[in-house]
């Protein structure tokens, strides 16, 4: 097994794949396979730059992280609804491809095995993988009219799209909690989730001016002059001190101007 390398991982599963016959199937895996073809071209991911792996239903394209993660965004956003809906359009109802997809990214490592295809394992691709079969992504496609919907780790978003590089729009992608095998997980969901589904909100990231904000005062403080002429800010306090508890002043006080009689 080679060391884990950093990928950008691109998964695509076609939807109610089992409940078609074999000839339908057939015909749904070329299309498949067509459509993530020509989704990897309009992004510029030439052939040394990718690695598929076939999955049944489904395929796995690890792809090199020197490829920029933004025109594989605005290819799945853009080009590939376009390219499902031209190809739907020649099939039959019974034969026509909806996706879930997956774009992530994380070390992967490649353990290649004699006389079979495959062998690609690590923690990101795990995690993507449970994107994928997740039920924010499952029912945001059931209840969508469009032909795929798209899933994009939390990483990837921190670092690519809530920065909008690109001209990507972070606003229309929402954030869901993925319940994993190994536990929960933030990610982020391209367009409307299903009806129902709970969208977290992500904590707000404290401005500068308020993390700067003075504390609250917990409460009052009681200054006690027993001798001495003290000051406050340059100003001298004349006269009599004892105490200053309550708001009250007993004494004669002097702030630059002299002040008599009680305070």
């Amino acid at each position: 097994m080679t060391d884990p390398v950093n990928h950008t991982i691109l998964l695509l599963d076609i939807e109610q794949f089992g409940r078609r016959d074999d000839v339908e199937q057939a015909f749904m895996r070329r299309m498949l396979y067509s459509v993530l073809h020509e989704t990897l071209r309009s992004a510029g991911v030439e052939p040394a730059e990718q690695r598929l792996e076939d999955r049944g239903d489904s395929v796995m394209a690890l792809i090199s992280a020197t490829v920029p993660k933004t025109g594989l965004l605005h290819a799945l956003i853009n080009e590939t609804p376009t390219l499902l809906h031209a190809n739907n359009r020649l099939a039959a109802d019974s034969a026509r491809v909806r996706l879930r997809i997956v774009l992530a990214s994380g070390e992967v490592a490649v353990q290649e095995l004699g006389g079979a295809l495959g062998g690609a394992v690590g923690w990101d691709l795990n995690q993507a993988f449970r994107l994928l079969d997740s039920t924010a992504l499952r029912e945001a496609l059931r209840h969508r009219d469009g032909p795929c919907v798209l899933g994009v780790s939390d990483s990837l978003y921190q670092g690519i799209v809530r920065h909008g590089h690109g001209g990507l729009a972070p606003e229309t992608f929402h954030r869901v909690t993925v319940q994993g095998k190994e536990g929960a997980f933030p990610a982020w969901l391209h367009g409307e989730p299903a009806p129902g589904t709970p969208v977290d909100t992500p904590p707000a990231t404290p401005t500068p001016a308020a993390a700067q904000a003075p504390a609250a005062t917990q409460g009052a403080a009681t200054f006690q002059f027993l001798g001495g002429t003290p000051t406050f800010g340059g100003n001298l306090i004349g006269g009599d001190q004892h105490t200053v508890s309550g708001g009250q002043v007993h004494g004669d006080v002097n702030t630059g101007n002299t002040i008599g009689g009680t305070r």
